[in-house]
């Protein structure tokens, strides 16, 4: 599993001209599902991202955490995080997950997500979507669960 993360000021995300999922102050997080992700591997992932600590603190240090200054989560489903570009220019999507497993792994997501965070907004899987957002820092991380 992946998971791009993005501090944000905020962020939002577009189906067919319509906002689905819309964030202020918080991380904007695209996921990622392989075929070998399970429940247990999202729990992990889950309790590192909501205990990152990249928000500033009042010396301006990356030291506090999303529920520590009541950020919000926007949650993006985004298979293209599985590409494999190592033959040709063409990438290659086998690594991501089967699109039932990556579905039911990202409801769980966002279900686990919402018990810990207040506000939790979403894109809609298999969507064309059109996400915008403005990143602060910039700061951004990547969590692999194959790194641990």
């Amino acid at each position: 599993m992946r998971f791009v993360i993005q501090r944000v000021q905020h962020a939002s995300v577009t189906v067919e001209e319509e906002r689905i999922g819309n964030i202020g102050h918080g991380f904007l997080v695209l996921i990622g599902v392989s075929q070998t992700d399970t429940r247990e591997i999202a729990d992990k992932m889950i309790k590192k991202l909501i205990g990152l600590r990249i928000f500033q603190d009042e010396s301006g240090k990356t030291n506090l955490d999303l529920k520590s200054v009541n950020g919000s989560l926007l949650l993006v489903s985004q298979f293209t995080l599985y590409a494999d570009c190592k033959k040709g220019n063409r990438p290659s999507f086998i690594n991501a997950g089967d699109p039932v497993l990556a579905e039911e792994l990202y409801e769980y997501i966002i279900e686990k997500c919402r018990k810990e965070v207040a506000v939790v907004e979403h894109g809609s899987f298999g969507a064309d979507m059109k996400v915008e957002l403005l990143n602060d820092g910039p700061f951004t991380v990547i969590l692999d669960s194959d790194n641990l």
